[in-house]
């Protein structure tokens, strides 16, 4: 396996959309595993045997998704890494006024095998240092030392989702030299802060510590933090939502021992590091992240995690005081073009071959906030709908905000995607000034510049459809005879000879305006060549349209007149040099008179017309809703 593969939930094959984080963790590891500086813990000597040079870094999210680089999947101890979880279970098992008699939320500012208890209370500052932690061994449950051993396993094994076990050497050596920690433990039986056998209690100690875990695990055991204590692999809640927000508390103030401070002012993630060389990191309704890197520096936090974390919380703006809303809701709702079309009114053969090959366009609707968690559904969804499109459009008109993590994310999928089997199109993201930010960052590449971006989605759908049709080998176009307009399908060759001889060849240059609303409705019009928009005034919106149809070569504009007279209802306006055909009312009921068959053809394809439209409306409407 290569270094720099995702090993677990890896993106598909020839995926594009899921490369902005994979990408990004690549070059993450790339850079950082040039940091030199520490060593390896060597007074537990299992640990010391380790490779310096292992370096692994997992990124999971609230919801399952699991991204990782180098040896993210090369066994280690947990180490200290296991306490946040003992106390939640003790939380989860004792409450919180119970747990509280016995270990204190203080920061200590002592190392963490301090052999310190707090003066007031004769109890260990926090569960984080060795002291707090040895106390909240003593409330695993279980009848013998076997069945506490047996749950302790079973805790971990839940929270990472697989069966874990625990290293026997590592724990041998830990128990051989591990007196400092007899000390606390036999000075916390004086004190009443245990009231077990202290060998056993130790012993268990000694235990959790020797877990076996992998950088994926633990982003895993990270994320069920961040996921309000339900494991995003498994979905077995493991933690009431009141106990986690007690573990992530006492992780930010004090799970990176005297170094938390400027933790907490640099990263602002609430974590916990072990001496084995991993951090956690738990980013609440987000992400769970692990580095594993075994050299550490004096205080006893790994050299390279420090720098791994303080960039990912810098680069996608994870600091805890950066105020975000759940990622859950980015994504409004996802359809394709055979069942939802734009306002382009069709000819039969393109309505028939948008149906057979429009599943190729999908169009996926943003909304609400754009950060580095909501922005990473939105691109898993995009990737996953890439798989089998040839055109993804993403319509922005409900996003308000999109801070500079989203923006880089998506740049970075833009990149992905340029050149690529599946055209990527924005729609609504000119027009809304909460987007500035992601437009100034797509104009600053030339992948941004070659970008497809339409006003909204109807035009983007629209174009979109254009290309597909062109593809596939469509004969829709110019339609000079009327024998290729479906208006006139049934016509006999005579018939069309005297309707051809009340027809008015009309040309229209673009932005002229065809009709125009409350004028009188005394032509109707069949479109030869050009397209052509009809457009109706929005009331109450200072005067601005909006587009409802657009009209291309062999359809009608206008066929109301044939049915009530009256005024026009919407404006119809050139898009470009139009050429059509106008046919008066009063010479097309006059010429049947004579030849009834004429307009009895002539209404019966426009009513099929209508009912086609509104049949497929209707389905529309059905996805829509």
């Amino acid at each position: 396996m290569n270094r720099h593969d995702p090993i677990r939930h890896p993106p598909s094959a020839g995926s594009q959309a899921l490369a902005p984080i994979q990408d990004y963790l690549v070059e993450i590891h790339e850079r950082v595993s040039k940091i030199a500086g520490g060593a390896p813990a060597d007074y537990i000597p299992e640990l010391g045997k380790v490779d310096p040079n292992l370096f692994g870094i997992a990124i999971a999210t609230v919801d399952g998704q699991i991204y990782s680089v180098g040896d993210a999947l090369v066994p280690f101890t947990i180490q200290s890494v296991s306490k946040p979880f003992m106390y939640g279970y003790a939380l989860q098992h004792h409450g919180r006024a119970h747990v509280l008699k016995h270990v204190g939320v203080e920061p200590t500012g002592e190392a963490f095998n301090s052999i310190v208890l707090d003066d007031a209370a004769n109890r260990p500052f926090n569960p984080m240092v060795n002291a707090g932690a040895i106390a909240v061994a003593e409330m695993m449950k279980g009848e013998t030392q076997d069945q506490r051993i047996a749950n302790m396993i079973e805790l971990f094994s839940s929270l990472a989702g697989r069966k874990l076990e625990i290293d026997d050497a590592v724990f041998e050596s830990e128990r051989a030299t591990g007196h400092r920690n007899r000390a606390i433990a036999y000075m916390m039986l004086n004190t009443a802060m245990i009231e077990q056998d202290p060998e056993q209690v130790l012993d268990l100690y000694f235990r959790q510590c020797a877990m076996n875990v992998t950088a994926c695990d633990l982003a895993v055991m990270a994320a069920t933090l961040a996921n309000d204590g339900t494991n995003p692999i498994t979905d077995h809640k493991i933690f009431d939502t009141q106990y986690v927000r007690d573990v992530l508390t006492v992780m930010n103030s004090c799970g990176m021992y005297d170094y938390a401070g400027e933790w907490a002012y640099e990263v602002g993630m609430p974590a916990k590091s072990g001496v084995s060389g991993c951090i956690i990191a738990a980013i609440p309704g987000q992400i769970g992240i692990c580095v594993y890197a075994p050299p550490i520096d004096r205080q006893g936090n790994s050299v390279r995690g420090i720098s791994v974390c303080r960039d990912i919380s810098r680069e996608f703006q994870l600091h805890a005081f950066y105020n975000h809303t759940n990622v859950r809701s980015v994504l409004r709702r996802d359809y394709r073009a055979d069942v939802v079309r734009s306002n382009r009114l069709r000819t039969l053969e393109e309505r028939t071959l948008l149906a057979e090959e429009g599943r190729k366009i999908a169009v996926l609707e943003a909304q609400g906030a754009l950060f580095f968690g909501s922005t990473e559904q939105l691109l898993r969804k995009l990737n996953a709908l890439a798989q089998n499109s040839k055109y993804v459009i993403v319509d922005f008109k409900r996003v308000h905000h999109a801070d500079s993590a989203a923006s880089k994310l998506i740049v970075r999928t833009v990149r992905a995607m340029a050149g690529g089997d599946t055209d990527l199109v924005f729609a609504s993201i000119d027009n809304d000034r909460p987007l500035d930010g992601l437009i100034r960052a797509l104009a600053e590449t030339k992948e941004g510049h070659g970008l497809r971006q339409f006003r909204d989605t109807d035009a983007a759908l629209e174009w979109c459809e254009d290309r597909l049709l062109a593809g596939v080998g469509s004969t829709a176009g110019t339609k000079f005879a009327l024998h290729q307009i479906n208006l006139f399908d049934g016509l006999t060759a005579g018939e069309r000879k005297l309707v051809e001889g009340i027809v008015r060849p009309l040309v229209f240059e673009k932005g002229d305006v065809i009709m125009r609303a409350g004028d009188p409705a005394k032509l109707f019009f069949v479109l030869a060549r050009g397209t052509v928009s009809v457009e109706i005034k929005l009331h109450g919106e200072g005067g601005r349209y909006k587009r409802v149809a657009s009209i291309g070569p062999g359809l009608t504009f206008g066929e109301m007149a044939l049915l009530d007279g009256g005024t026009r209802s919407a404006d119809v306006i050139a898009n470009e040099r139009v050429v059509c055909y106008g046919l008066g009312v009063e010479e097309l009921h006059e010429l049947a008179k004579e030849h009834p068959n004429v307009m009895i053809t002539i209404l019966g394809n426009l009513t099929r017309e209508f009912s086609e439209r509104l049949r497929h409306a209707n389905e529309e409407i059905s996805v829509l809703e």
